[in-house]
């Protein structure tokens, strides 16, 4: 049944040497009081002298053919552990572990003390970076653009259930593979004022003055594509003062006002998202999407001129992608520099503009649409605000005298949002200034076109299209999973590595026991690991030999971690109340992070803990149900939770989610769905099938519906269903808060008497019996196991190999350059 792999490289001393002259001169060491700890900073450095030598020798590819280049615009990057995903990438993890075996060491002791870095927080980081991995293991010419942020999100832990936020000091130990290019900082005007001067040919152009300075400086990190051929870069700005700024303050004598002046200059990048609940925090979190957008487009636009002279071909060299809204301010900030700084003529410049940028839409929520004061926008970037004025009017002008438009229809469509307070629409202004525009899911692109912006996809129908999202197989099958992955390649041989549809050929040894109970057993120690990392992290134990059903994503009340709560409570109170006993010993893990101002959803964390102290530690249950909820929710933190999990739960809301990607994740490491029609499930439940995925719930048609006709009445649910009404009548209780009594009644009484916003009770019977179905078939292990091979097979579509392609034909027109 099994083929030959590729044979492992023969350890070389280069590797070795470099290493040893890492320890000895830059940590300045002996390799005999060394600790695992200690090897990451020299091991990252030689494998980083490795990465910029192919990077090296990529960019020399690159400018011999004059390549269309790609910038991938995102404040985040959810890039997780560097050395082991260069490791896998460049194939040298086997030659590494052997060097370090002969040391004394083992490799993943020492992986396991690099910390992840803090660039991103969710989905829409961790897409950005499958996205710069799969664009270099693809060959193409793609670049990743960010902010060096200090601090993380935040540091999540756990204190009497509630989650208690400390600081991110991700980089209290170095950054190795950061690559300094101090030489290539940009300077980035900010406040100021708009002049009017006249020319001496009497036409008058508008001068932005009296402006602040701050020093954009970026750092690169290597991106290596898969064996190592293609190397691309994300380059990260940070914030410094401006140096002669600070001078000048501090030769009048006003040592103190220089001090604050760089450090109010050096917050800009000094955590990510900082909170936008007090003005200064809305300010502040301004200023950090202009600092992204103006040292992208200032090294951009560099780049472009050391090598042509004129702007005529920059749309056919450069295409920018905004990874949402926050980027937005490129469109304004590119119409700057070309007119401003260039004297280019504005209708060339809007039609560069337009034809250069690409922008993914990533959420359905109206109200999470962003959105900038006026007069915040004004105070900040005032003569972004004049540009943005300038767009908006041309772009209304036109739709009065080109289209037939309504009063109803300009208003929605305007970048500017009349009120009592105006706001600048960042979504409209990035629709109106890019080419293309997309959705990341097929329901997510229907719904955005029908719903969130109709009009504009009635103007320009040709501009839409999707490009369902997807995960890199490197990093999240074969790193994460390696016995697996070692699996699949001695039973298919390595060419899914490049080509995830190679994965199909496992339907043919879906039903053979022998492959099955390989595959099985490489489950079961993959719960084995997660065991002791849940028993390390929360002191609970568990048993691997229960079905493990995994919930890890950021806590949103959308994505409804309260109806699993909602059936973790429904099957206690069967077992306490009712004396049954669950067909199915069930592990229930939870993962992941709240907003820190989000009040909602830091307590369905607590509840999710105050329940897991009842059920856990409740006799009567007999082991027979486990919650854990495992803080500090990370990539490095996925890698292990994602492979050992049995039932992957992905029960948004319908019609809310825009995507997802740790359906994906799950699915290709062998877990079965439980979800909503909603995101990418839809896809999901297309390629995997309907026999091998549990879909429950109201359709996004059928909540736009009750939403419509306020047909959904959650009290007639729990009068009508005696073991609802229960379940529900806990949160009025204090079952599961006896120290606080009534914390959890503001639940019962917002989906009971508020209206359930997010349909909890709508879908709770529904889920119930989906769940109920999965946890039958997990009793009859070989057809279980025929059903997880299935949808690891089956999960082709969703490689970020497949979406990249995709864009890069439809949307960026680049090309791999060999």
């Amino acid at each position: 049944m099994f083929v030959e792999t590729m044979a492992h490289v023969k350890p070389t001393e280069d590797l070795k040497e470099s290493i040893a002259r890492h320890i000895r001169y830059t940590v300045a060491r002996d390799e005999s009081d060394l600790q695992s700890a200690d090897l990451v900073k020299p091991v990252s450095l030689a494998v980083r002298d490795r990465l910029i030598d192919k990077m090296m020798e990529t960019e020399r590819r690159y400018v011999r053919t004059d390549a269309k280049r790609l910038y991938y615009l995102s404040m985040e990057f959810l890039m997780g552990r560097a050395l082991g995903d260069s490791l896998c990438n460049m194939r040298l993890d086997h030659e590494c572990r052997h060097i370090l075996g002969e040391m004394g060491f083992d490799l993943n002791q020492v992986l396991d003390h690099e910390p992840d870095a803090g660039l991103g927080n969710g989905g829409l980081g961790r897409l950005a970076a499958c996205f710069l991995e799969s664009l270099a293991t693809m060959g193409m010419p793609g670049f990743g653009y960010g902010i060096d942020y200090e601090y993380g999100l935040f540091k999540q832990e756990i204190s009497n259930g509630y989650q208690r936020e400390k600081p991110d000091r991700w980089k209290a130990n170095g950054t190795p593979f950061h690559i300094l290019r101090a030489h290539e900082a940009c300077l980035i005007p900010l406040y100021g004022r708009v002049e009017e001067v006249t020319e001496p040919d009497g036409s008058t152009r508008n001068l932005w003055v009296d402006w602040k300075t701050v020093v954009g400086v970026p750092n690169d990190i290597p991106i290596a594509g898969y064996g190592g051929h293609t190397v691309n870069f994300l380059r990260l700005f940070s914030a410094r003062a401006s140096q002669d700024f600070d001078i000048e303050i501090f030769n009048r004598g006003d040592y103190i006002r220089a001090v604050e002046q760089k450090i109010g200059s050096e917050n800009i990048s000094r955590v990510l998202y900082p909170s936008d609940s007090v003005m200064s925090g809305r300010e502040l979190r301004l200023v950090q999407e202009y600092f992204l957008v103006a040292c992208s487009l200032q090294d951009i636009v560099r780049r472009y001129k050391a090598t042509h002279e004129n702007f005529d071909r920059f749309s056919s060299l450069i295409a920018i992608q905004m990874n949402d809204t926050h980027p937005s301010l490129a469109v304004p900030e590119l119409m700057r520099i070309l007119v401003d700084e260039h004297g280019v003529a504005w209708d060339k410049a809007w039609d560069i503009c337009r034809e250069t940028f690409g922008y993914t839409n990533h959420t359905l929520m109206p109200e999470a649409l962003e959105k900038w004061p006026v007069g915040l926008m004004q105070h900040v970037l005032p003569r972004h605000m004049q540009i943005i004025n300038r767009i908006n009017h041309d772009f209304l002008t036109m739709m009065a005298q080109d289209y037939v438009a309504n009063n109803d229809q300009l208003r929605r469509m305007s970048v500017i949002e009349e009120g009592y307070e105006k706001h600048v629409r960042m979504a409209q202004l990035a629709i109106i200034g890019s080419h293309a525009i997309n959705g990341v899911s097929a329901l997510h692109t229907d719904l955005l076109k029908s719903t969130l912006v109709p009009d504009f996809a009635q103007l320009w129908p040709e501009r839409f299209s999707n490009k369902t999202n997807g995960v890199a197989p490197r990093r999240w099958l074969l790193k994460a999973n390696p016995q697996l992955s070692d699996l699949f390649s001695r039973t298919l041989g390595d060419g899914w590595i490049m080509d995830l549809n190679r994965l199909r050929e496992l339907e043919h040894y879906a039903n053979e026991r022998e492959f099955q109970e390989h595959f099985l057993a490489i489950k079961e120690h993959n719960k084995q690991k997660l065991t002791t990392v849940i028993q390390d992290a929360t002191g609970i134990a568990v048993d691997p030999t229960t079905m493990f059903d995994v919930q890890i994503k950021r806590i949103h009340e959308y994505k409804r971690q309260l109806l699993n709560v909602m059936r973790v409570i429904y099957d206690y109170l069967r077992i306490v109340d009712d004396g049954e006993d669950l067909p199915v010993a069930r592990t229930v893990v939870f993962a992941g992070k709240a907003a820190p101002g989000y009040w909602a959803a830091k307590q369905i964390i607590k509840l999710i803990n105050n329940v897991a102290q009842v059920v856990n530690n409740d006799p009567r249950v007999r082991d027979r149900l486990k919650v854990a909820f495992v803080p500090d929710y990370r990539v490095s933190l996925a890698e292990v939770i994602i492979p050992a999990a049995d039932l992957s739960e992905q029960i948004s809301t319908a019609g809310l989610e825009a995507s997802g990607t740790g359906n994906m994740k799950l699915a290709m490491n062998g877990a079965l769905t439980v979800g909503t029609l909603d995101g990418a499930n839809v896809e999901i439940l297309e390629e995997v099938g309907a026999d091998n995925i549990y879909i429950f719930g109201n359709t996004p048609e059928q909540i736009q519906q009750m939403h419509n006709e306020h047909s959904y009445h959650p009290r007639d649910i729990y009068n009508g269903n005696d073991r609802i009404r229960r379940m529900m009548d806990s949160f009025n209780s204090n079952l599961f808060c006896v120290e606080e009594p009534g914390l959890f009644r503001w639940i019962f009484d917002a989906v009971i008497d508020q209206g359930d916003r997010y349909f909890h009770l709508a879908d709770l019977q529904s889920y119930l019996d989906a769940c109920a179905k999965a946890e039958q078939d997990f009793l009859h292990t070989p057809e279980w196991a025929r059903k997880a091979i299935l949808n690891v097979a089956r999960t082709g579509k969703f490689s970020s190999d497949r979406t990249i392609r995709e864009y890069a034909r439809d949307i960026w027109n680049i090309k791999r350059i060999d």
